[in-house]
C-alpha cells in the first residue's frame, strides 16, 4: 500500500519552500503578518475621517458646532434633519442637493460609458488589426496624455459656441444648447479628455492576449467583430472595471469642466457646484456641509465596493510574470 504525497510543480518552489518566481515571492510577502498589520493600520487611519464625517452629519447643529464628533459616543444625539435640509430644503443656503444629485448622475454615467465604448474599439484595432500608420496613431494617442486639460478648455468652449469655419465655409455650426441640452457638451469634453488614457490602458491589456487564441478564432471563421465581442470583451473585464472606476471618480468629483460647459444653473449644476456654493468663503453651516459631503461620496463608495474585485485584478494584471 502506497501513500500519496503532494507534489509541487517543477520550478515553482525551492526545496526550502521559497517561491522561485517573481509572482510567488510578491504573493508571499503580501501574505505575511507584517503586511497584513500594515494594511489594517492604513485602512483604519483612512476610514476614521470618513466615519467622523458620517457621525457629524447626523448630529444636531448645536452639538456639531460646540463639540467634536467623538463626543457622540458619550452624549449620543442624532437626527436626519441635516439631510432633509440639504436634499429638499427650499432656502438657497440649504443646498437643494436632490436635483444636483440627479444632474451628477446624468453627467457621470454617459461620461464613463462613451470613452469606454470608443476606447475598447480603438484599442482592439491598434492591437490586432494591421493597417498603415498604426504605430504612429498609437504614439499620437499616447502623447495626448501629456496635454494639460486646462489648455483645451478655451478651444472646446469656442468650438461649442461658434462651431468650425474654414475659409469662410461653415464645416460645423455652433451647438447653441440650452438648459439640460448642455449635458451633451460635458459628455463630449469628458470623453475627449479620457480617451487617450483609456486607449493606452486597454491597448496594453488587449495586446497581451494570446496570439494563438486569435489565430484559432480566425481559423474557425470568426470575424473581427465576433472576436471582439466573444473573446476580447470577457477577458478585459478587469481592465474595463479599473478604468471605469477611475473615470467615474474623476467625473463625479469634477467641478471645473461641469461649471464651464454646463453652467451653474439649477437645471444642470452637479453636486460639486452646489457644495462649493454651500461652503462659500466661511463655511459656517457645518451641519449642512457634512451632510452634503457625505451625500456626494455615497455613490462613489457604492461603485468602488461593488467593482473592487475587478479593480484589483485590473491593476495587478500584467504587473508580474511567472
Amino acid at each position: 500500500m502506497t501513500t500519496a504525497t503532494p507534489t509541487v510543480a517543477a520550478g515553482t518552489q525551492k526545496t526550502d519552500g521559497t517561491p522561485t518566481t517573481t509572482a510567488g515571492r510578491v504573493r508571499k510577502r503580501l501574505n505575511s503578518r507584517t503586511a497584513t498589520l500594515v494594511s489594517v493600520i492604513i485602512a483604519v487611519v483612512w476610514t476614521i475621517p470618513t466615519f467622523g464625517l458620517l457621525v457629524s452629519s447626523l448630529r444636531p447643529e448645536d452639538e456639531i458646532k460646540t463639540t467634536g464628533w467623538w463626543t457622540a459616543f458619550t452624549n449620543p444625539q442624532f437626527t436626519f434633519e441635516n439631510y432633509q435640509q440639504v436634499l429638499f430644503g427650499r432656502s438657497s443656503s440649504s443646498g437643494q442637493l436632490a436635483g444636483s444629485f440627479i444632474n451628477s448622475l446624468a453627467i457621470t454615467i454617459p461620461s464613463v460609458l462613451f470613452p469606454l465604448a470608443f476606447a475598447c474599439l480603438a484599442a482592439y484595432a491598434l492591437a490586432w488589426i494591421n493597417f498603415r500608420g498604426r504605430d504612429w496613431v498609437y504614439i499620437a494617442i499616447f502623447a495626448l496624455q501629456i496635454v494639460p486639460l486646462q489648455m483645451a478648455l478655451v478651444p472646446l468652449l469656442k468650438f461649442f459656441s461658434t462651431g468650425v469655419t474654414l475659409g469662410g465655409v461653415t464645416l460645423m455650426p455652433a451647438w447653441d444648447l440650452v438648459d439640460e441640452q448642455k449635458f451633451a457638451q460635458v459628455w463630449f469634453a469628458h470623453t475627449c479628455f479620457a480617451l487617450p488614457f483609456a486607449v493606452f490602458l486597454l491597448h496594453n491589456f488587449i495586446s497581451q492576449l494570446p496570439g494563438d487564441l486569435m489565430e484559432a478564432a480566425r481559423v474557425d471563421g470568426a470575424t473581427h467583430p465576433k472576436i471582439f465581442r466573444t473573446i476580447v470583451l470577457p477577458l478585459i473585464t478587469p481592465a474595463l472595471a479599473a478604468f471605469g472606476i477611475f473615470q467615474f471618480l474623476w467625473v463625479w468629483n469634477d467641478l471645473l469642466v461641469a461649471l464651464i460647459f454646463a453652467g451653474g444653473g439649477n437645471e444642470t449644476a452637479p453636486l460639486t457646484v452646489r457644495l462649493a456654493e454651500m461652503a462659500g468663503t466661511r463655511g459656517n453651516e457645518w451641519q449642512r456641509l457634512t451632510a452634503g459631503a457625505f451625500v456626494s461620496i455615497v455613490v462613489p463608495l457604492i461603485v468602488f465596493l461593488s467593482l473592487q474585485r475587478f479593480f484589483v485584478r485590473g491593476l495587478l494584471a500584467g504587473s508580474v510574470k511567472g
